[in-house]
């Protein structure tokens, strides 16, 4: 059988052709896809970018159904999901990152981070601790551990959330020693509340030690002192607090006066509070100095030896002199006798004065009558100053 050669002459410019056109149809389609990818993205951050979230969602699913291998796509929508509270859809999208094999190390992280960040927005506490807790040993571990010691807090698990303090103290992340004598102080005082007096003690301890310029362990530690009958300690609890802490000295200013009474220490507790006072002019210290019967002429601890409206007249004129108060001003009304206006007038004045004695939080104005430690407001640890809202 004879084979012929033009066939083959003839066939290869064909095949040749066929082959270019088919290479110039996958290039064009090449094309097209990777032109609509771009477009669809670029897109999705116009619309972002004004604030048109629905629309840049859209956008960014389109743009996945034409590169679904694209991993920034995911992040984007993922984000875009929780912002707008969609936080199961935003779970579902990291999680499909983390399924994904041929996901790099750093991306991997980036979506634990981002799927952590979904659980604690969506109020799934116990999935979200779970989620941080992976982010150990990552870039993202100090952003973790704080996130850790929000949820610690807000469950009041102090234990471990002076774990946590501890181990970003010790990364170097900044100085937490504040903050783990107030976990101490919690711990004491649950222990307190269930009469196991000796252990409260050893953790105030700690906290004194800890935070050893720091108001509250030293206050709270005279009180169980107080309260498990060692007064004298009480009372050195205390003047240690106004050498240490003397800005927190009128938050224990109602213990000073209680201890001072059943220890006979009303001369040394006048002379502390008028030193104090010299150093501080302050309504709580006055107060406390007018309910001692302390001579305003008198040195140290002498008390008053005149009438009692006397001495408090000439306590509050002083203190009206050195700073404007509308509570002392009407404390000096009401001491006048014969001479004081008319009971309304004093009605309206406490009326007046009552909101004034409130404390404010500093980080998000939030008023009590009674003084925080930890904002219920803004969660915000020693935001409140220890003095009253006419006082700032």
């Amino acid at each position: 059988m004879n084979f012929d050669l033009s066939w083959i002459l003839l066939g290869l410019p064909l095949a040749f052709v066929l082959g270019w056109l088919a290479s110039r149809m996958d290039m064009r389609q090449m094309r097209l896809e990777n032109q609509q990818a771009p477009k669809a993205y670029f897109k999705g951050l116009n619309y972002l970018l004004n604030e048109q979230q629905d629309k840049a969602i859209d956008a960014f699913i389109e743009a996945m159904q034409n590169d679904p291998d694209t991993a920034e796509l995911h992040f984007a929508l993922g984000n875009l999901f929780r912002r707008r509270g969609e936080y199961s859809r935003a779970v579902r999208v990291h999680e499909h990152l983390l399924q994904r094999a041929d996901l790099s190390d750093a991306d991997r992280q980036r979506a634990q981070h981002g799927l952590a960040q979904d659980y604690l927005k969506a109020g799934l506490l116990d999935r979200a601790e779970e989620a941080l807790r992976r982010l150990e040993a990552t870039p993202y571990e100090a952003d973790a551990r704080l996130a850790l010691l929000s949820i610690y807090e807000r469950a009041r698990d102090w234990p471990q959330a002076a774990a946590i303090v501890r181990k970003l103290q010790q990364s170097g992340q900044g100085d937490f020693s504040q903050r783990l004598s107030h976990y101490l102080c919690e711990e004491a005082a649950a222990l307190a509340q269930q009469a196991q007096l000796g252990p409260a003690l050893q953790l105030l301890e700690q906290a004194c030690t800890t935070a050893p310029t720091a108001p509250r362990p030293w206050l709270d530690r005279a009180r169980v002192q107080f309260r498990d009958g060692a007064a004298d300690a009480a009372w050195s609890s205390l003047t240690t607090l106004a050498a240490q802490a003397p800005q927190g000295l009128t938050l224990a200013l109602p213990l000073l006066l209680e201890i001072a009474g059943a220890t006979g220490r009303e001369g040394p507790a006048i002379a502390l509070l008028r030193q104090r006072y010299a150093q501080a002019p302050s309504l709580d210290v006055v107060l406390a100095l007018v309910q001692l019967g302390a001579d305003p002429d008198g040195q140290d601890g002498q008390r008053c030896t005149a009438d009692d409206c006397v001495c408090s007249q000439g306590w509050l004129l002083r203190h009206l002199e050195k700073e404007p108060s509308l509570t002392i001003a009407h404390q000096w009304l009401a001491t006048q006798g014969e001479k004081a206006p008319p009971t309304a007038v004093l009605q309206a004045l406490e009326h007046a004065s009552r909101p004034l004695m409130r404390y404010r939080c500093a980080a998000c104005g939030f008023e009590a009558r009674q003084h925080f430690w930890h904002c219920p407001g803004c969660q915000s640890w020693d935001s409140y100053p220890a003095r009253h809202v006419e006082e700032l």
